[in-house]
């Protein structure tokens, strides 16, 4: 039947948009490449929907769904930051090749995620897809805006280690989900929404840098609210 691959050739082109966005990466377009994460990323949330509606979810496509997250959201994501160090002055020669921690780092968060199953409604540690997201849109405001500071360089390879550290953190993290529209029980999620508003419009591009560390925080404080 064509319908059981359909799942599988969604899952392919969002590989392919994070091949494509690794190219642009090492060419310092970080605008294109920051574009087809995002792609890729339209490609991951289809891909998923279309396997449940369908009926045709398989284990070889949920291994697929991982290689393919991994490309996109992990190793796409480290070339760009990649991409920018390898131009910048760093306290120690090579340091810039660190940042592919990120990938092996990604790679074992989506490992977890399949055989977490704590995650159905929510996450255990950064998404992928988030990282990717904070990485592309950080490094294109950083080039629109042609920012520069001496300690900027170490503070991003810093950064990149917390992010290593959030994807397999074992911190609770809400999703996007809603059983239902109401305002009580989904407060944190109106909240975050609502906030998103102000910050894409005074911020841009960059804009959404700030709203996957305003959603780490936002996580971290709905868990203490809760505890």
């Amino acid at each position: 039947m064509i319908k059981k691959h359909i799942p599988n050739t969604i899952t392919c082109c969002n590989l392919i948009s994070g091949c494509i966005a690794t190219y642009f990466a090492f060419l310092s377009d970080f605008e294109m490449a920051l574009l087809f994460i995002i792609i890729g990323a339209v490609f991951d949330f289809f891909d998923g929907m279309s396997a449940r509606l369908l009926g045709v979810s398989s284990p070889i496509g949920k291994e697929l769904d991982s290689l393919a997250d991994d490309i996109t959201f992990g190793f796409a994501p480290s070339a760009i930051v990649f991409s920018y160090l390898k131009t910048q002055e760093l306290p120690l020669p090579y340091l810039e090749y660190t940042v592919f921690l990120m990938a092996a780092f990604s790679a074992l968060r989506l490992a977890k995620f399949n055989l977490d199953e704590r995650q159905a409604t929510g996450f255990i540690g950064l998404p992928t897809p988030a990282n990717a997201l904070f990485w592309g849109s950080a490094i294109v405001g950083l080039q629109q805006h042609c920012i520069y500071y001496d300690w900027l360089n170490p503070s991003i390879l810093g950064c990149v280690y917390c992010s290593c550290y959030l994807l397999i953190a074992e911190i609770p993290m809400f999703a996007l989900k809603f059983k239902h529209w109401g305002f009580k029980g989904n407060e944190i999620k109106y909240i975050f929404v609502i906030s998103c508003i102000p910050l894409l419009l005074f911020l841009g591009v960059s804009g959404f840098a700030a709203i996957i560390a305003w959603y780490v925080l936002l996580s971290k404080i709905a868990n203490v609210t809760k505890k």
